[in-house]
C-alpha cells in the first residue's frame, strides 16, 4: 500500500471538500476579459443567498464605504476583481465542510477561532502597511482548513491526536507528524492548490509554523504564523508580550511591527468579531 502523504489525502477528499460551482464559474469569469461585471452579478443572482452575502459584508464596517452599495457590479467596481473573488471564496468555504463528526470538532467554535485569525491577519497586514491586505484575512480565515480533511478522512486519528494534546495547541503538529506523517499546515496547502487558488496563499498557508522556510510569500508566512499565535492567546493562558517574546527576531523584523501596534490590532479585531462573523457565518449561532 503507498505511503499517505499529505497529497494524496487531499487526492481522496475532495468529493467531501470541493468547493460550490458557482466559485469556479464566477473566477474563471473574472479572469475572462469577454464577460462584463453586469455578466458575473447575474451568474452571482443565480445563488441569492451568496450575492446577499457578499453585498451585506461590502456595506459592512469591514470595508467602511460612505456610500451604500446595491448590486454586485458596483461591488466589484468599488473593491476590485480579487477582492470579489476572495469574498465569494471565503462566503463559500465557511458553508463546504458538512460531515465532520460532531464528536471531532465544534464546527462553530472552529469557524470562530478561524474568523478572528483572518480578522487578526488582516489588521497585521494594514499596521505593517501591505497592499492588498484583504488577502491576509482569506490565509487566516483558511489556515486551519488542513484540519478539517484530516478530521473528514481519518476521524481515529485526529481524535488520538487531539486526545493526547489535551487542548494546548503547540503539541498538534509535533503529534500529527508522529502519527500521520504530515501536519495540517502541509494539508491544507495541498487543498488550496488543489482548488486552483494562488500558489501564494498555498505556500503563506503550507509554512505559517516555519515563515522563514517560505521561498517567495515571507511576509505573508510571517503574519500568519503572528495571527494564529495571537489568536491562539486566551486558550494557551498567554498574552502579545509572551507572543513576541516567543516569536522568531526575522517575524517582528520582517514585519516592522512593535508591541503597541501588534496590541491595537488584537483590540481592533475584538471589536469587528462579531458583526465579522456573523456576515461570514449566518447560520451559526455566535457564543
Amino acid at each position: 500500500m503507498p505511503q499517505l502523504t499529505a497529497k494524496t489525502l487531499i487526492k481522496g477528499a475532495l468529493d467531501l471538500c470541493s468547493l460550490p460551482d458557482i466559485y469556479f464559474q464566477i473566477r474563471e469569469m473574472i479572469h475572462d476579459p469577454r464577460f462584463s461585471m453586469n455578466d458575473i452579478g447575474l451568474v452571482l443572482a443565480k445563488d441569492p443567498a451568496l450575492s446577499i452575502r457578499v453585498l451585506k459584508i461590502v456595506n459592512s464596517s469591514f470595508y467602511g464605504f460612505q456610500a451604500r452599495v446595491d448590486t454586485i457590479s458596483r461591488a466589484v467596481t468599488i473593491i476590485g476583481i480579487d477582492d470579489l473573488e476572495s469574498l465569494i471564496l471565503a462566503t463559500s468555504v465557511v458553508d463546504t465542510f458538512k460531515k465532520i463528526p460532531s464528536e471531532i470538532i465544534n464546527m462553530t467554535d472552529f469557524w470562530m477561532r478561524s474568523v478572528n485569525c483572518a480578522l487578526i491577519a488582516k489588521l497585521l497586514a494594514k499596521k505593517s502597511a501591505i497592499l492588498h491586505s484583504d488577502r491576509l484575512f482569506l490565509a487566516g480565515l483558511l489556515h486551519n482548513i488542513g484540519a478539517l480533511v484530516i478530521y473528514q478522512k481519518l476521524p481515529e486519528k485526529a481524535c488520538r491526536i487531539l486526545m493526547l494534546a489535551q487542548g494546548d495547541r503547540c503539541l498538534i503538529t509535533g503529534l500529527e507528524q508522529e502519527i500521520i506523517g504530515f501536519n495540517y499546515a502541509e494539508v491544507g496547502a495541498e487543498l488550496i492548490h488543489d482548488w486552483g487558488l494562488p500558489d501564494s496563499l498555498a505556500e503563506t498557508i503550507r509554512w505559517q509554523l516555519n515563515p522563514c522556510a517560505a521561498q517567495t510569500n515571507k511576509t505573508d508566512a510571517h503574519l500568519l504564523y503572528l495571527a494564529v499565535k495571537l489568536t491562539d492567546m486566551v486558550d494557551m493562558g498567554t498574552n502579545v508580550e509572551e507572543v513576541l517574546s516567543a516569536a522568531p527576531d526575522s517575524t517582528l523584523r520582517t514585519l516592522g511591527l512593535n508591541e503597541f501596534q501588534v496590541k491595537q490590532a488584537v483590540n481592533l479585531a475584538v471589536d469587528e468579531f462579531k458583526s465579522t462573523f456573523d456576515l461570514l457565518s449566518p447560520g451559526k449561532k455566535f457564543h
